[in-house]
């Protein structure tokens, strides 16, 4: 082999080589795990993130007085923000992150004799945008509105089977935060928060129209 085709093929590969390298530093996200983790499997990473930061003691404790009925009187149809069922001191006004300071980790709280709630979605800070504390039980004006029914629970398909997740999963991806812990709805509260991957067993099948029984054909 003559020098010059050591040469070109030297040149051939420093070139492979530099474009390779050239490519690592350009172009970090193809080789990271995802380009943008907050949009794998709907945020599932913060069903992840809240089961390494709540102690195994809260997530194996039992619900407090919070019902399915009461989840539901605070809400203007399923799925809507739920109202604030207490009065709000005027000073968070200047600074709505100041319900996080109960909402974000949840426990008891002695004004009120009942366990908090842990909102699924504490970095959506803008708490107000959303929900609203009643000043008057009065109508603005007359209406005809009647709310839609809840979604069934359970739904499994087999006996033993999982049963899917009736709702969206907008703002809703912590499983962990209305599931599990003394403030969580007593007909909703898992018994086995410990496995963590929620969405490994439980899919979202949204109940847009009415079930039909299955009947098997003679």
């Amino acid at each position: 082999m003559n020098t010059t085709v050591k040469r070109v093929r030297m040149a051939s590969c420093g070139t492979v080589f530099f474009l390779f390298g050239a490519l690592l530093f350009a172009c970090p996200a193809l080789f990271a795990e995802t380009s943008d983790p907050g949009d794998y499997d709907h945020q599932s990473w913060k069903a992840f993130k809240s089961f390494d930061a709540t102690p195994e003691i809260y997530m194996a404790a039992g619900s407090s007085a919070r019902t399915l009925a009461g989840f539901y009187a605070l809400r203007q149809y399923p799925g809507s923000p739920p109202r604030i069922p207490h009065e709000v001191d005027l000073s968070f006004s200047g600074d709505e992150t100041d319900c996080l300071s109960c909402h974000a980790r949840g426990g008891y709280i002695q004004e009120f004799d009942k366990f908090i709630p842990v909102t699924p979605h504490p970095e959506n800070s803008l708490c107000y945008q959303c929900h609203a504390q009643v000043v008057t039980e009065d109508l603005f004006v007359e209406s005809e509105w009647e709310s839609i029914a809840p979604p069934r629970l359970g739904r499994s398909f087999l006996g033993s089977s999982p049963p899917p997740i009736p709702h969206s999963l907008q703002l809703r991806e912590n499983c962990l935060s209305c599931h599990t812990g003394p403030g969580a709805v007593t007909e909703i509260r898992v018994e086995h928060a410990a496995r963590g991957n929620c969405r490994q067993c439980h899919v979202e099948a949204l109940q847009t129209a009415p079930l039909k029984e299955f009947e098997r054909e003679s």
